[in-house]
């Protein structure tokens, strides 16, 4: 009877050492092999009868096991597997599969095949100069059970006549089966150890493979979604260029029509409906100053030393947000609540993610221009505003569209013509602070109508930059 076949630990389920998942692995086959350990010297040394020393192959499994207790512990620490240490981790396994060889027969083991495991371990998930070391290991294992060993006396008794059916059925020469050497035991082991190489081989080299292609269209989806976001930043930036540009033209002809309009309100001031629609235009074309002022502002042109705004409550910022929109859109009523209370985060937010804000609510107005309700409360570390119309809604096949550039609802000839930017712009804007936006429908109960969700960090919320 060939000695007891040592378990070696599978190959990982991912070539990543670092993630510790191969140390986690090898802990739990390392279980598997003390208990095959400990079952095949009970059989060999109790059933079988042979004069094998016991003891200190007991000790090698017993200490393999308690090795294996430590490593246990080992991945409840919170620090990731390095390369070397996965290397130290593979030796306990060549050291107890030399011990147990030595004393069984040592080369001359079927098992002594069995070295190769750890370096097949090794050249799946360790650099180059660990799968170099670890042959050099496992070739001087073997080269030294080639000439140190303890040999397995011939088999006496049962198990010689067990030898000699093994011989006649499989053929053994006679020549080799007659010098009482056990060889028609050794075939068998062979057979034995190449049944167990074959199934760990076929088994975790299947199992790497599968986690090699996961990984793989994992890495084409990560290199589809960063195309994607070059495309939207590109987009982005020829927007914003665009904008400066048209900021920087049209501030010149704005200042013309402004002086223009002040002294037609000199001259026609006192007509009653030329008066009025002098006074309003000279408003709007004040507002697109205004408007443009912001837009430099935003873009980092504000004249150097401005302050940021100061911290203040969450419903606060929002409170003067639209008080600010109030004014532009005096006709739609917006009702706000809060359901923090006065346990409201502190605010400081950057002006372009109030922008952001400002965007969605003119889309709600135009889908609603009866009213509109926002609602902002405190989740965890996230900050969750909705704001809700009393609008149409959402059509469900374009709703997983919207936020895209040049895809709106607007493209509804019975409502005012839009172009998608806004919502685009405010989308890209809250993923740079580390947020998202959803679109849905109003629950049934609460009517008709759209929702738009924003969730942001907090700490995106107390930083005037990002």
């Amino acid at each position: 009877m060939a000695a007891m076949p040592a378990a070696t630990p599978s190959l990982p389920a991912t070539p990543s050492v670092a993630s510790g998942q191969p140390l986690a692995r090898l802990v739990m086959l390392r279980r598997i092999e003390v208990l095959a350990q400990g079952l095949v010297l009970v059989l060999a040394a109790g059933w079988l009868r042979i004069p094998l020393e016991v003891l200190p192959m007991a000790a090698a499994s017993i200490g393999l096991g308690l090795f294996n207790l430590y490593t246990q512990w080992r991945l409840g620490r919170a620090r990731p597997v390095g390369d070397r240490e996965y290397f130290c981790q593979l030796l306990p396994d060549v050291l107890v599969l030399t011990l147990l060889l030595y004393y069984a027969g040592g080369s001359a083991n079927p098992f002594v095949s069995l070295f190769l495991l750890p370096l097949t371990i090794a050249a799946a998930t360790l650099p180059g100069r660990y799968i170099w070391a670890m042959a050099g290991i496992t070739l001087g294992a073997y080269t030294f059970l080639m000439f140190f060993n303890l040999p397995l006396p011939p088999p006496q008794g049962d198990l010689a006549r067990l030898d000699e059916i093994l011989a006649r059925a499989s053929g053994v020469a006679p020549e080799h089966a007659g010098h009482g050497g056990g060889f028609a035991l050794h075939v068998l082991g062979m057979w034995f150890n190449f049944l167990v190489s074959a199934l760990i081989v076929a088994f975790f080299l299947s199992r790497l493979a599968a986690t090699l292609r996961e990984r793989e269209r994992e890495l084409g989806e990560a290199r589809q979604r960063e195309q994607e976001r070059a495309l939207r930043h590109e987009q982005i930036l020829a927007l914003g260029t665009l904008a400066a540009g048209a900021a920087h033209k049209l501030g010149t002809p704005l200042s013309t029509m402004a002086v223009v309009l002040r002294e037609l309100e000199l001259e026609h001031g006192q007509t009653p409906a030329l008066g009025e629609d002098l006074a309003l235009l000279r408003q709007q074309v004040d507002l697109c100053k205004r408007t443009l002022t912001q837009v430099l502002a935003s873009a980092g042109a504000a004249r150097e030393g401005q302050e940021a705004a100061p911290a203040r409550p969450l419903g606060q910022w929002l409170n003067e947000l639209l008080d600010g929109w109030r004014v532009l859109r005096p006709r739609v009523r917006v009702d706000y609540q809060s359901a923090d209370g006065d346990a409201e985060p502190l605010v400081q937010a950057e002006p372009s993610l109030e922008q952001a804000l400002i965007n969605i609510l003119d889309n709600a107005a135009d889908a609603s221009p009866e009213g509109v309700e926002v609602r902002s409360r405190c989740q965890g570390e996230d900050c969750i505003i909705e704001f809700l119309d009393r609008g149409p809604g959402l059509d469900p096949a374009l709703a997983p569209r919207l936020g895209q550039a040049f895809v709106s609802t607007k493209d509804d000839p019975t409502q005012a013509g839009g172009s998608g930017i806004g919502l685009f712009l405010t989308r890209a804007t809250l993923e740079r602070f580390g947020g998202r936006l959803e679109l849905c429908n109003r629950p049934a109960p609460e009517g008709s109508g759209a929702c738009c969700r924003i969730t942001l960090p907090l700490a995106a919320l107390n930083r005037h930059r990002p």
